[in-house]
């Protein structure tokens, strides 16, 4: 696939000066490849990618020094002169609201800066199918990374927050990255809502580190009955509770939710002492969501591949 470049610099000194305004400037059902290479800078905008802004790359050179942030929360919606609102409530306020398909980000910071006990703020919001994120940043407390729906892939990330973190009805696979619990909460709240339906997060050879305390974060709770989250070869500190699941209020949901472990370890680790309605995995069980043909299933028309030969990272 042949790449068009865009550039975006704060000082004027590129083709735009904000990244609303690259985005923008994509044509309609864009199929070329776009990459917008964003030069360090915080970013003090939401950004939206339309449904009809497909293939749009969105690469930093570091994510310390790339951020877009902003401070909506699902009970206060600013708008922004170069951003729409879109929609309201927890699913209209992200920072970052991608629903073009075929996104790609890579080096950049999604950050939603609402202090700590503004309830739902989201960082990113992902309504799109066949996402990448690599090397980025997820900043916020409440509800920081909305993977609403379709497959995403994310890599070498930090995602921090509180409460429900990183939650929706998508397919993702987050891979070699960093969780951080600052706060007491639920670091997942998958919504898978049937047992037919595909859907779950599948954290692989990742890293939970908390504040210092101990036991006062969990793994996940079902936001949906049939919430379905794994986690993999993952280090857990002491920050995980024992008892690593919560039924959100509701017992129901044990006899329907699908919360797995698989040869985990570290002092947030243990089997013996969790809930006796989430379980570990025996080898034969966890092939399935150990690979990326848990988000790019069809050998024959593999996405994943191709997103990671189109990165093009920004360069001066």
């Amino acid at each position: 696939m042949n790449s068009r470049i865009i550039t975006v610099a704060q000082d004027g000194a590129a083709d735009y000066r904000t990244v609303q305004e690259a985005i923008d400037a994509v044509p309609l059902s864009n199929t070329c490849r776009t990459v917008i290479r964003v030069a360090p800078g915080v970013y003090k905008q939401p950004v939206y990618v339309p449904k009809t802004k497909n293939f749009i790359t969105l690469a930093g050179m570091r994510p310390e020094e790339t951020v877009l942030t902003w401070n909506n929360t699902a009970t206060k919606i600013e708008h922004h002169q170069v951003a729409r609102v879109i929609g309201t409530g927890t699913f209209g306020c992200g920072t970052a609201i991608v629903e073009g398909e075929d996104f790609i980000a890579e080096n950049i910071t999604f950050e939603n800066c609402a202090p700590e006990g503004s309830g739902q703020a989201v960082a990113i919001r992902v309504t799109a199918d066949r996402c990448a994120f690599y090397n980025c940043r997820f900043l916020g407390w409440q509800d920081t990374l909305y993977l609403h729906y379709g497959k995403q892939y994310i890599r070498d990330c930090y995602i921090e927050g509180s409460v429900d973190f990183i939650f929706g009805n998508s397919t993702a696979l987050l891979e070699h990255c960093h969780i951080h619990c600052k706060a007491a909460g639920y670091i997942t709240a998958q919504s898978r809502k049937t047992s037919q339906e595909t859907t779950g997060y599948i954290f692989l050879r990742c890293v939970i580190t908390g504040n210092g305390g101990a036991q006062y974060t969990y793994l996940g709770r079902p936001w949906g009955p049939f919430g379905r989250v794994v986690f993999a070869y993952t280090y857990m500190d002491a920050c995980v509770r024992h008892a690593g699941w919560n039924n959100w209020g509701k017992v129901e949901n044990e006899r329907s939710a699908c919360f797995y472990e698989y040869k985990c370890y570290g002092p947030g680790s243990c089997p013996s002492k969790r809930v006796n309605w989430a379980r570990e995995l025996i080898d034969e069980e966890a092939g399935q969501f150990l690979a990326n043909s848990f988000v790019d299933p069809d050998p024959q028309r593999p996405w994943l591949a191709q997103r990671i030969a189109v990165r093009i990272p920004y360069s001066a």
